[in-house]
């Protein structure tokens, strides 16, 4: 929900509880309480639901990563996965540093 549209409900919301509570109760101070209670209660809500907005995204990000890796490996044994291959150039620059390392004085 975008911001602006969730002010405009906001304040929607909060005339039409403190106009309801007023005609009910006729008292300033449960208008007052009862308004800044569901002001409270409605921005928890909101960012609840940014939250799981959140949350959600980056599930579906995880998800498309995984199946953009599965597809992408036709035979899962034949290809070395990322961490062989970083093992692989690791490897292989130590035994270039050992090599030059050894024809230092």
């Amino acid at each position: 929900m975008p911001l602006r549209f969730f002010y405009r409900v906001l304040w929607l919301v909060l005339c039409s509880n403190a106009l309801t509570v007023y005609f009910a109760s006729h008292s300033i101070r449960a208008v007052v309480v009862t308004t800044l209670a569901c002001w409270l209660l409605l921005q928890v809500a909101y960012f609840a639901s940014v939250l799981f907005l959140i949350w959600r995204s980056g599930c579906a990000s995880r998800a498309g990563q995984r199946a953009e890796h599965f597809g992408n490996c036709k035979d899962v044994g034949s290809q070395p996965s990322d961490d062989d291959a970083v093992t692989n150039e690791s490897a292989d620059l130590l035994h270039q540093m050992l090599a030059i390392s050894m024809l230092l004085p």
